[in-house]
């Protein structure tokens, strides 16, 4: 029988994509996002897949105020215990904007991280109880270090990131696991306004591929995708103060 899959932020592009890999297998999945229309879309082309059964719920996953209620129904949804929960929902925002909007800023450390936290701490007690599963949250390599061009969304992102970690150590002796994957420029929608060029940017259908196998295999706590993010962004930080202050980055 297929793997039993939550997602949250059904919509975005790596999670469409993610998706279908699943149900090719046969998966049952619960999937959640804003609008109810794509979803249900989403969930007959899932089905016409191989996909074993699609529950959806249309829902702004950043305005919930109960998330333990909301998560453990749609977890209720799933014959059986859930192998995979796999947030994806986030908000890019605008640096400059938010630097003068503080409103905007807050937003966007709300959806990013606020939000998020809830959701995967939610998660992560679900699957303590099953001793079983995996929690894969999506972050990105801005909260590796702040730097001017985005570092609003940058420590939303490096707040998430330090809590799935905290929430894979506290899942190690229980059989669970937690995966923050910390994603470098991806061609979807969220980046369209982004200039796309050289070999650093990925397409959604391979960052999906390495999260389907993360999640099986669920080895390290903290991945990079792709790979080679570990190593630009271990020199990014390590870059002396001094130096870094006078780039653009």
């Amino acid at each position: 029988m297929g793997k039993k899959i939550i997602i949250l932020g059904a919509l975005s592009a790596i999670a469409e994509a993610t998706a279908r890999l699943y149900a090719a297998d046969g998966a049952q999945f619960v999937l959640v996002a804003r609008n109810a229309e794509r979803l249900e879309q989403l969930a007959g082309d899932l089905k016409a897949r191989g996909a074993a059964r699609c529950k959806t719920y249309a829902m702004d996953l950043a305005e919930v105020t109960d998330a333990t209620a909301s998560f453990d129904d749609m977890a209720a949804a799933i014959d059986g215990p859930v192998d995979a929960v796999f947030l994806f929902y986030g908000l890019l925002g605008n640096q400059r904007h938010e630097e003068r909007d503080i409103a905007a800023a807050a937003l966007n450390i709300h959806v990013n991280f606020s939000s998020a936290a809830q959701w995967c701490l939610a998660a992560a007690n679900l699957l303590e109880r099953q001793k079983a599963g995996v929690l894969v949250a999506i972050s990105s390599v801005a909260g590796d270090r702040g730097r001017q061009s985005n570092y609003i969304y940058g420590a939303a992102k490096a707040g998430l990131s330090v809590l799935v970690e905290g929430i894979a150590h506290r899942l190690a002796p229980t059989g669970a696991h937690a995966v923050v994957a910390k994603l470098g420029f991806v061609d979807t929608p969220m980046t369209a306004h982004i200039h796309r060029k050289g070999l650093l940017w990925a397409k959604p259908a391979t960052v999906a591929q390495k999260l389907v196998a993360i999640a099986q295999k669920p080895a390290m706590p903290v991945v990079y995708i792709p790979g080679f993010w570990r190593f630009i962004m271990t020199i990014v930080c390590n870059v002396p103060a001094r130096i870094f202050h006078k780039t653009k980055l």
